[in-house]
């Protein structure tokens, strides 16, 4: 019709006297455009208030005679045959252009490719397959035999990040992903890490006895050598070293001698830090995990992820750095010793008893234990690969969960490593293989990405972040990591942001299998979710960084051993006969059902018109901290310690604008057509604003690079908060009450900016702060 509207116009006017306007409309699946064509001009309006009848009587106001309806006079006839003539013109016209584009339209059955002729694009928001079809297709696309194979090939004795082994597996991922039809593209990076002394070694020597050197290191240590007294302080948390403190032992400037577990070495050494300390040791105990006396540790010990020598931004090649580096790298030595070492020291210690539960008859240390440790680790320049491959959606393609595993490990790496590479390729094929024999069509596009130099504080995934921070900002709403997602086979564990806590308890729930792994899982469906399952997300977790750093809902899961930690990790002692040991020989059973647990919460997110993100699960939290700073507050305020004019008034408030702004958005969720792609987009939008506005504008990625105020660490933070009131209320020297003003002020209009943008449009804000 707007081909025909145009000859018409050239017909009656020759030149067009008007302006053509048109409005380029993407068709949601991406393969068409539509063109619409709207004209307006002098004939549009002679047409109608001027038309061809008015043009054709110039008598209008009196009754026509008989002579001139049958055109008596040769001028009339002749302009009546000309309108005749031209009417049929425009009749014919309009048909052979309607026919011309029937033919033209790709509608015929014998000219159509198979494949093509049974694809239906999808012209609304619903989905074209059921949600249980979609978990049967899952279902019947993983089996635990499938991963036998997969486990063979990406097993690999040596594949520390970097190196020729790290690099032949990268390409064995890139491979799988092209094999499967996905569109790939890799990420590179130069990043800087400590390796332990290619010639000579780290050492010690105690009570002037037999020195030692061990193989074991920790990566971001201090250099030097340093001289000292030893304590032992158990895990090294803090609250060991206040039991220490309480017993009056000065622990400035001694070597602190601590197990392994409960927290990270990275805390662990911090801690000690922060106590003075000049060096730490850190061992495997045997009553913890007998794995064998001479079994050498490795990790690393900066606070943070990523390159520490380009905090905050990427380190890609020719990039001019600063000469800068992470406030979390330690300024005190720490090293590894293996648990005959630890042992032979801590049966000379002298000095108080140990405390009640700290594991033996053993003493604590004194001034007479002197101990000298030397590190001489070596910064070293690496390339490293990340290897990614992407799912597009049908409909919002530029939306996407990502998946992730770490590919590099200490050893073998089988846990740490192999088994999430395994589960990530397995669930790449399979939803391929859906996408593409199956006719099932994701909404939302699905990224498979392998990091490398995992093993040194998720190096490869927290650079991609850095990165590409502002591209994935409103794109990526969710990660899902895989790493150590099979370490027992006695409990269940879950950390994850609270945004996707329903989500993860429907889905313990719905998946299943008929073997015994299932029936396991199943059971841990059925305990207390919240007391049994669910478990906070720690700063050594690969997802840590997603959420904490970039505010992106995030969530790590696993299998795992009740109350204890899978003991061969950050050892080269993690194979797969250690791991069917602690399984039970049910490896390739648990890594099916982590398959499927992940891939059924992945389907999800990019399957349903709204993403399945409850937004009031941060209300109670929100809550929780604001009642607790107001009793802190109302407990030391008799005591002058705040100024009268500080209020919690405006952060409850906030808490309140938060509250409201929720229960709208769930209000509008009910009332809204969900068959409205945009409609479905903006509240969708809308639900993805709320983990990324935790994040304090306030404070310096760079210094601070963790800076959801919910979850993150700093003292932007309302734990910080907390504890900045603890501080004052006992009289620490730290404590600073202008400093903890400015905190509350910056945190209050944290919360309040993400209730304001929770709630939509600028007319929808609560202003009542």
């Amino acid at each position: 019709m707007d081909q025909a509207r145009s000859t018409i116009s050239k017909i009656f006017n020759g030149e067009p006297h008007s302006y053509t306007r048109f409005n380029l409309t993407q068709n949601m699946e991406g393969d068409n455009s539509q063109v619409e064509m709207k004209l307006s001009s002098d004939m549009d309006e002679e047409v109608g208030a001027n038309g061809v009848g008015e043009r054709l009587n110039h008598n209008s106001n009196n009754k026509p005679s008989v002579a001139q309806k049958l055109g008596r006079k040769p001028k009339n006839l002749c302009f009546m045959a000309a309108t005749t003539l031209l009417i049929f013109i425009i009749g014919y016209l309009i048909g052979y252009l309607v026919h011309r584009k029937k033919d033209m339209a790709p509608t015929c059955e014998a000219s159509q490719d198979p494949i093509i002729e049974s694809v239906v694009y999808e012209t609304g928001a619903a989905p074209l397959m059921d949600w249980d079809d979609v978990k049967k297709l899952l279902a019947q696309k993983l089996t635990a035999a499938k991963f036998e194979p997969v486990f063979s090939e990406f097993s690999s004795v040596n594949h520390r990040a970097g190196s020729p082994g790290d690099e032949s597996l990268a390409n064995k991922v890139l491979n799988k992903f092209q094999e499967y039809g996905m569109k790939t593209w890799t990420d590179e990076h130069f990043v800087k890490v400590q390796d332990p002394p290619a010639s000579g070694s780290n050492r010690f020597v105690f009570r002037k006895g037999r020195e030692e050197r061990p193989e074991g290191f920790l990566s971001y240590s201090a250099n030097g050598t340093v001289t000292g007294a030893v304590s032992y302080a158990f895990y090294g948390q803090e609250s060991d070293f206040r039991l220490l403190q309480q017993k009056s032992i000065n622990l400035t400037d001694r070597v602190m001698l601590v197990r392994a577990g409960r927290i990270s070495f990275a805390e662990k050494v911090a801690n000690a830090a922060k106590m003075g300390a000049s060096a730490v040791l850190i061992y495997q105990d045997p009553s913890d995990h007998d794995i064998g006396d001479s079994t050498q540790l490795y990790g690393h010990v900066h606070m943070g992820s990523g390159d520490p020598y380009t905090p905050g931004f990427p380190s890609f090649n020719h990039t001019q750095f600063p000469p800068v580096q992470s406030s979390g790298l330690p300024k005190i030595l720490a090293q590894t010793i293996t648990a005959r070492m630890a042992t032979n020291i801590r049966k000379q210690l002298e000095g108080q008893n140990e405390p009640a539960g700290w594991g033996g008859p053993y003493k604590l240390g004194d001034e007479s234990d002197g101990i000298t440790v030397e590190v001489n680790n070596v910064l070293t320049e690496k390339k490293i690969n990340n290897v990614f491959g992407v799912i597009q959606g049908f409909v919002d393609a530029d939306r996407y969960v990502v998946i992730g595993a770490q590919r590099d490990a200490w050893g073998a790496g089988f846990a740490a490593s192999t088994v999430g590479t395994s589960v990530l390729a397995e669930l790449a094929r399979s939803i391929s293989d859906m996408v593409k024999n199956d006719g099932f069509k994701p909404r939302r596009s699905i990224v498979f990405a392998s990091w490398s130099a995992g093993e040194y504080g998720s190096v490869g995934a927290t650079e991609w972040l850095e990165g590409y921070l502002s591209s994935l900002s409103m794109k990526a709403f969710s990660y899902i990591n895989l790493d150590g997602v099979v370490t027992g086979q006695t409990g269940f564990k879950v950390a994850a942001s609270p945004l996707m806590h329903s989500l993860i308890e429907g889905t313990m729930k719905e998946v299943n299998s008929p073997d015994k792994a299932g029936t396991l899982f199943s059971q841990f469906a059925k305990r207390n979710f919240d007391l049994n399952v669910l478990e906070p997300l720690k700063s050594d977790n690969a997802a840590y960084p997603f959420l904490a750093f970039s505010g992106i809902p995030s969530v790590s899961f696993g299998f795992t051993s009740d109350n204890s930690d899978y003991p061969f990790s950050s050892t080269t002692l993690d194979t797969r006969e250690k791991l069917n040991m602690a399984t039970g020989n049910r490896v390739t059973q648990l890594a099916e059902i982590a398959t499927r647990f992940a891939g059924h919460m992945a389907l999800r997110l990019v399957h349903d018109h709204l993403l399945r993100m409850d937004v009031m699960k941060y209300n109670n939290i929100i809550r929780s901290k604001v009642s607790q700073i107001n009793g802190k507050i109302y407990s030391i305020r008799g005591r002058e310690l705040l100024p009268k004019a500080l209020t919690v008034k405006w952060l409850i408030l906030a808490s309140g604008s938060y509250s409201r702004a929720a229960r709208k958005l769930v209000e509008d969720i009910q009332k809204s057509d969900l068959e409205d792609i945009e409609m479905c987009r903006i509240l969708n939008d809308r639900i993805m604003t709320v983990e990324r506005n935790f994040l304090s504008p306030y404070v310096s990625p760079r210094e601070s690079p963790y800076r959801h105020i919910l979850l993150g660490s700093g003292p932007h933070t309302l734990n910080a908060l907390l504890n900045h009131l603890e501080d004052l209320r006992t009289d620490q020297p730290d404590a600073d009450v202008d400093l903890f003003r400015n905190q509350f002020a910056l945190a209050t209009w944290t919360v309040q900016g993400c209730a304001n943008s929770l709630a939509g449009n600028i007319w929808s804000l609560d202003n009542e702060i």
